[in-house]
This record gives structure tokens, sequence and C-alpha cells, in this order.
């Protein structure tokens, strides 16, 4: 098997993800998961598709991800990582859709318009 790659994204972050056979690793920006992550919460979420499948120690994984806070980047390398497990093998689609894991969140932050404070927040209204 050679190398899959797949793109996960969530609001501004964006994460690249290359799964290869291997022992578990997974590195982030060149950086170890529990260094990048130094949550469990986060180290959860990125984790959770191997675990749902039992790939946890079958798969070497290296992310490239910018942009976003850390639970949008968190977020965007579980989509991507359960984007390439669904390549590698069809039969993790019934394990991981359940979960909601293959479903890209499509919430964005609204943007500013003009003559007011921010996207919904208006400036004070004075009547006389």
């Amino acid at each position: 098997m050679e190398v899959v790659h797949k793109i996960g994204r969530r609001k501004t972050a964006v994460a690249r993800a290359y799964l290869s056979k291997g022992k578990g690793n997974i590195t982030i920006n060149k950086r170890e998961l529990s260094n990048y992550f130094p949550t469990g919460t986060l180290q959860y979420k990125v984790m959770q598709p191997l675990v749902l499948t039992d790939n946890v120690n079958s798969f070497d994984i290296n992310v490239n991800v910018f942009g976003g806070g850390v639970t949008g980047q968190a977020e965007a390398i579980r989509l991507a990582i359960t984007r390439a497990l669904v390549s590698i093998d069809e039969e993790n689609r019934t394990v991981l859709k359940p979960h909601g894991l293959l479903t890209r969140d499509p919430r964005m932050v609204e943007r500013k318009k003009f003559g007011q404070k921010k996207a919904r927040k208006k400036y004070q209204f004075s009547k006389r």
C-alpha cells in the first residue's frame, strides 16, 4: 500500500493527512500528537476514527494543518483521517457514518455588515 492523501476542513482550518502502513505514529506539522494538542479532548478528537475502526497501531499518519484555532484544526484532522480510512477500506464507512465523522461541518463565521458593529450587533439606536 502506498501513501493515501486526503483533505479535511473545518471553519478556516485545512488539514492534509498522509496515511501509510506503520506502527501508529501521528505527526502534526512535524510535531508529536501529544506535543501539538496537549489536552486530552483534542487528542481524542484526532484519534476517534482510528479507535472506532481498531486501526490505532496500523497506520503512520503525517498531517499538515494550517488556519483556524486548535479545535477547528483537530476536527479538520479528524475529517481527513476519516476520509483516508474510508478510501483504504469501504467497510469503515458503516462504522464511521453513524458517528457523524464523514460529514463536513458547513458552519462558518458570518461576515460583518457595513453600518453595523459586527455581523449581527448594531450600533445603539437613539430615538431622540
